[in-house]
């Protein structure tokens, strides 16, 4: 069969969105023309997620679904739910190539043998052995306002919970000047925010020899922020452990970078989190949010935090409910406990039960609703003007347009010319449920 057309379906995190982009361009170089996944395509490439058993779930729905849709392409699944479980990606019948971590970028090289019949269906290494980072520069971030650009590779932690290290790989850093020069390629392209992600960002240069000039996140993104250009810049999740005091500082002292931190918070409990293996005690980590916040006090939070890991109490399940309250976390990602393949956490008994699980989950997603509102209304209450990404127009006859401020807060903006990609000074006027209402700041 001659192919000609393909499409990226990405599941899971901001680097396989990255990722996803580097295989989308690196097939434009070969004259395959990219179309949207819910169009018929040719070959259809599945970037999965392995986070949860949920993710699991939905990474062979998608896959189901496409091949149900499109019996007759090629279909490829890649990504971290391949690379866990490659026989389960195999067994489902229209799958043609599971494609590991540790080749997926490559998959250019495959596609001829791909479409000859003579690959095995299963490529799937072992992503422990060093493996090179690409090189390539990618031009746009299609079907996304905002530009991801990974800076790190892999993970070293092994946490108790977590298949993501193994699934990934050691930590490796992407050459700064590569970054560099990424950035200001999507710059000049026109994209107004530049998000920097990772899978553990704050280890970025750890890895890099002594005399490495550049060794550590807090000089990455002085770096990237001496690009000339009217662009902010937005770092994905970190572990409040590398929140130390030049980073802080950094954040705090740099315009470009937007005052919204998303932290991998897990728990507010030193014993659990001990027990998970983090690096941090609920004091240091209390220590170092307050510390970020005294030095931005606009700033805003968003967390991941977990449920119902093994061991969970009452006390430390309300130890997070005081976590989320003490420390603002205004966009809690909140997620139940999920037993993955092999993962030290499995072994420890006293489970807490699913309904418990579900239970705890709710709840903290219910308090972190109520530091939300409480935000809205200050922000309200202050007329604030904010910087909005605009994402998308609203189908309704108020011309209005939605986006997110730097500080990651939902802005409803109604009045003017605006397109998504658009970066608009708007100024809040009102709370529309769980979105604030602004007009540009120029009407009057």
């Amino acid at each position: 069969m001659t192919a000609h057309s393909f499409a990226t379906t990405t599941l899971g995190c901001k680097v396989n969105l990255f990722e996803s982009g580097l295989i989308g361009h690196s097939l434009q170089n070969l004259d395959w023309r990219q179309v949207n996944p819910t169009d018929h395509a040719d070959l259809y490439i599945i970037n999965t997620c392995t986070v949860t058993h949920q993710a699991d779930r939905q990474a062979r729905q998608t896959v189901r679904r496409l091949i149900r849709q499109n019996p007759q392409s090629l279909i490829v699944v890649t990504g971290c739910y391949a690379q866990i479980s490659p026989e389960a990606c195999a067994n489902i019948p229209g799958v043609d190539l599971v494609l590991g971590n540790d080749r997926k970028l490559d998959f250019h090289d495959l596609l001829p043998d791909l479409l000859q019949g003579k690959l095995p269906p299963v490529l799937v290494g072992d992503v422990n052995e060093y493996v090179s980072l690409p090189e390539s520069i990618i031009e746009t971030c299609d079907g996304h306002t905002r530009a991801f650009v990974q800076v790190q590779q892999g993970c070293n932690q092994g946490c108790t919970f977590c298949v993501i290290h193994t699934a990934r790989g050691p930590s490796r850093s992407f050459p700064i000047m590569l970054i560099r020069r990424q950035i200001e390629r999507l710059v000049l392209n026109g994209y107004r925010e530049i998000v920097l992600c990772g899978v553990d960002i704050g280890s970025y240069g750890n890895e890099l020899e002594s005399d490495e000039k550049y060794h550590n996140l807090a000089t990455l993104l002085r770096e990237v922020c001496s690009i000339s250009g009217d662009f902010r810049l937005r770092i994905s999740s970190i572990d409040p452990s590398y929140l130390d005091a030049e980073l802080i500082g950094v954040l705090a002292e740099e315009e470009k970078i937007c005052p919204h931190f998303h932290l991998s918070l897990q728990s507010g409990n030193t014993l659990i989190l001990k027990r998970m293996k983090r690096r941090y005690t609920a004091e240091l980590m209390n220590e170092r949010v307050a510390r970020l916040s005294e030095r931005i006090p606009h700033a805003v939070y968003g967390a991941d935090i977990m449920t119902g890991f093994p061991t969970e109490s009452e006390q430390a399940f309300e130890d997070s409910i005081a976590m989320i309250e003490r420390l603002n976390i205004a966009f809690p990602h909140v997620f139940s406990y999920s037993d993955r393949p092999g993962v030290p956490a499995a072994r420890i008994p006293r489970q807490v039960p699913h309904d418990i699980r579900k239970k705890r989950t709710r709840i903290l997603i219910e308090t972190g609703e109520k530091v939300r509102e409480k935000l809205f209304l200050g922000v309200l209450k202050k007329q604030h003007r904010v910087s909005v990404l605009i994402e998308k127009l609203e189908k309704d006859p108020r011309q209005r347009a939605f986006g997110r401020s730097a500080e990651y807060l939902p802005v409803l903006v109604q009045g003017g010319s605006l397109a998504p990609g658009d970066l608009v000074n708007a100024q809040i006027t009102g709370i529309d449920g769980t979105r604030l209402i602004a007009r540009p700041a120029s009407d009057r």
